[in-house]
């Protein structure tokens, strides 16, 4: 079926859907990920966006119950050179097409992916509106134009759970009455706020002991409080980390006297409870081999990114840089010179992408530690 791709700047191109009948729009963003599309669409942090895969051919392995990041796609649309239509994989439940079809998120293939990628890269990340049949461009151009700008854009109270759970090792456990809750583990106790998570964060959370429980984006810091934990995590997430003004007013009361870390979003909201500013970068950074220099170690590792916006700590003596973007040089993370208080950019869950950065969680591990002694 005939789809097309119209941006706010006029630019148009023309596809095919591979999902039906069908509209989308959102901030159109690429990513240079080589596979791990499926925990790329059910990633939360790319809410409000259609995503560009630069690589061409997308979809030959299917898709799988387990392979997921949130409980649905999360992506606003699909954009691909080449979609399979029929996976090979032992792993493999259903086609990419189906999947996207049943959570009903638009799918467009036939794009000239290496031009529209060049394009986002020459004029930055753009809105754009697709649609299916013989829709007039100029018609969706001014769609497009329409569309929420996502500089002040609050979407992490919109993906935030709307109640706490617990971790059950695969999926969240919903707790109905927060006052029922009670920590159950012998691990140290840790209030993790969601704006958006990652399950693999989860994951490797529980794996170093931690005794979690998973809270809603809007809770304050004397909620959490009220629940008596040793440390507190602030999670990835979508949109403006300026416009959570809430989450930013709750971490500068937490970091008083808790162990803190943040990744993403956040690590940008830390920053701004930390007395820094944040800004959008041109096209952001999305994709699965971001170098990324630990400047304690010196080591190179090898990211998983997805970030449209970044840090300033210039001129918070009180802070140490200590990782930073090689492509482009922009803070990757930072620590409190004096507090237990850590954060990176990046995903060091991976999910997908490489294992490089993993030594962030028995390093947040280690601080709770020597803090709490717990």
């Amino acid at each position: 079926m005939k789809a097309i791709l119209a941006l706010e700047d006029g630019t148009i191109f023309q596809g095919t859907s591979f999902t039906g009948q069908g509209e989308a729009s959102g901030e159109v963003i690429f990513n240079t990920g080589m596979t791990g599309y499926q925990e790329i669409l059910t990633d939360p942090s790319y809410t409000g966006q259609m995503v560009t895969m630069t690589y061409p051919l997308i979809g030959n392995y299917g898709v799988n119950p387990e392979d997921v990041e949130s409980h649905k796609v999360q992506a606003a649309g699909f954009i691909v050179k080449e979609c399979c239509k029929k996976p090979s994989n032992w792993r493999s439940t259903m086609s990419l097409p189906d999947y996207l079809t049943q959570a009903g998120v638009m799918g467009i293939e036939g794009i000239d992916t290496r031009a529209l990628t060049r394009h986002l890269r020459l004029n930055g990340a753009q809105r754009g509106f697709m649609a299916t049949g013989d829709a007039d461009p100029a018609e969706l151009v001014e769609k497009a134009r329409s569309i929420e700008n996502m500089e002040g854009l609050n979407l992490a109270d919109r993906v935030s759970c709307d109640r706490a759970y617990t971790w059950d090792g695969k999926k969240p456990a919903f707790i109905d009455d927060i006052r029922d809750f009670a920590w159950k583990g012998t691990g140290p106790k840790l209030a993790v706020y969601d704006f958006g998570i990652k399950w693999n964060i989860l994951r490797l959370m529980e794996a170093e002991g931690f005794d979690m429980i998973v809270l809603p984006s809007h809770f304050t810091a004397a909620q959490v409080r009220e629940l008596g934990p040793d440390a507190v995590f602030l999670s990835n997430g979508p949109g403006d980390p300026a416009a959570v003004t809430t989450a930013v007013e709750a971490a500068k009361d937490l970091c008083r006297d808790l162990p803190v870390a943040g990744i993403c979003l956040g690590h940008q909201i830390l920053g701004l409870a930390m007395g820094g500013t944040t800004y959008k970068l041109k096209f952001g950074h999305h994709g699965c081999n971001h170098p990324v220099m630990d400047l304690q170690t010196e080591k190179i590792e090898i990211s998983s990114q997805n970030h449209g916006f970044c840090v300033d700590v210039d001129g918070l003596d009180f802070l140490e840089k200590t990782h930073v973007n090689l492509n482009d040089n922009t803070l990757e993370g930072f620590r409190h010179r004096e507090k237990p208080i850590l954060a990176i950019q990046y995903h060091p869950e991976a999910g997908p992408g490489p294992h490089d950065s993993r030594y962030f969680f028995p390093r947040f591990r280690d601080m709770v530690r020597e803090s709490t002694g717990v």
